[in-house]
């Protein structure tokens, strides 16, 4: 039966359900390939890239069927994927099934996200804002409760990992049945006007580049900044503890955000090229990092950029997308993001090997710098 409108707690609980499901198998998936099925660390790499451009199919696809075929049928596709990968792995997670339930799962998990974010769009009740806000607090939400879980459920054995995704999934999958068949609001005449005009604006383009070299950038932190900190004589405790840090303030400062969510709308770019600048610093910082203080300096830095920016991404992406093509241009966005995340470790390590890890941090400042005062540029002209 479908419902006029969805109700945000629905979405809210849904984003959450599935980022837990998620953050169940993906920071243990290097560690099971290379310590359980001995397989070294190119490989998993290569799994690991290959998951990511399934990840962004999913994210085309998902934009697409939004679009063109039905919310709720295409959302409701993506969370069965989601389901039957984690019900193979419970079953064949040996070698090589598992990287290939990983792959599976990662083109159900960009379906999912691009659909939760395009389905933030055809809220009537809040401000875009607010929804993206509470989603991206829910997500990271997910995550820290995720990572704290399999901590404790790791040592029962890998199977047990599986079942408890596999049961967030389904639980996901019941929750958008019951709730998310609703109908698509009806467009205003101004709307469908705006529908037909040239969507390429050179401020849009460029704020998708920028969310492109963003993640490039923010992907060091998980791959390669973990080795520089062991080279500087830090241990995998400390490196692991940054994370916490992050967790902590964003689980913290998020709500304080979305609080003074009808400020931030009003001077979004500002707080787009505030949060992307923060990105620059904590690079900066890491250029004359040393003693481990200075590395949570920069995380705490990095991560005041994180809440500020990248939620901000996909509000001001919507203000400028067709009402018919929502889905496509939330799927664009997911799709950047899953790229920046599969070609950064690479792009760093083969930057670290030919130069130097100072190297690395300097071209990342110059590039972010670059690519913010580009958008900035063209988004004053539009």
């Amino acid at each position: 039966m479908r419902r006029q409108q969805l109700k945000l707690p629905w979405l809210f609980l849904g984003s959450l359900i599935t980022n837990t499901g998620i953050s169940f198998i993906w920071p243990l998936t290097t560690i099971y390939m290379h310590e359980y099925l001995h397989e070294s660390l190119t490989v998993s790499g290569i799994v690991l890239f290959i998951n990511s451009m399934a990840t962004m199919t999913g994210n085309y696809c998902g934009g697409r069927l939004f679009d063109r075929w039905q919310p709720y049928w295409t959302l409701l596709l993506g969370i069965s994927i989601n389901v039957l990968a984690t019900l193979g792995l419970i079953f064949w997670h040996g070698w090589p099934a598992y990287p290939l339930w990983l792959v599976l799962l990662g083109l159900g998990n960009g379906i999912v996200a691009t659909n939760v974010n395009s389905y933030a769009t055809l809220v009537t009740s809040r401000k875009p804002s607010y929804v993206f806000n509470v989603l991206y607090f829910m997500s990271n939400l997910g995550l820290v409760i995720g990572t704290l879980v399999v901590g404790y459920v790791l040592p029962l054995g890998i199977t047990y990992i599986f079942i408890l995704a596999c049961v967030m999934f389904s639980l996901f999958w019941v929750v958008a049945w019951r709730h998310f068949n609703i109908t698509r609001p009806a467009r205003h005449h101004a709307e469908k006007q705006h529908a037909k005009q040239p969507t390429r604006r050179p401020n849009v383009i460029w704020l998708l580049v920028l969310l492109f070299v963003t993640w490039v950038a923010y992907e060091q932190w998980q791959s390669n900044i973990s080795a520089f900190m062991l080279q500087l004589g830090m241990t995998v405790r400390d490196y692991s503890l940054l994370w916490t840090l992050n967790a902590v303030l964003i689980v913290v400062f998020q709500p304080v955000l979305t609080a003074f969510d009808d400020w931030l709308s009003v001077h979004i770019r500002a707080r787009l090229t505030t949060g992307f600048s923060l990105f620059v610093a904590a690079f900066g910082l890491l250029l004359l990092a040393k003693p481990y203080w200075s590395f949570m300096l920069a995380m705490a830095v990095l991560t005041l950029g994180e809440v500020l920016a990248l939620p901000a991404v996909s509000t001001y992406v919507d203000l400028f997308s067709p009402r018919d093509a929502r889905g496509r241009y939330q799927g664009v966005v997911q799709m950047l993001a899953s790229a920046g995340r599969a070609v950064g470790p690479l792009i760093g390590a083969l930057l670290i090997d030919a130069t130097s890890y100072h190297v690395l941090f300097a071209s990342l400042i110059v590039t972010l710098f670059a690519v913010i005062l580009s958008f900035n540029f063209q988004a004053a002209r539009s």
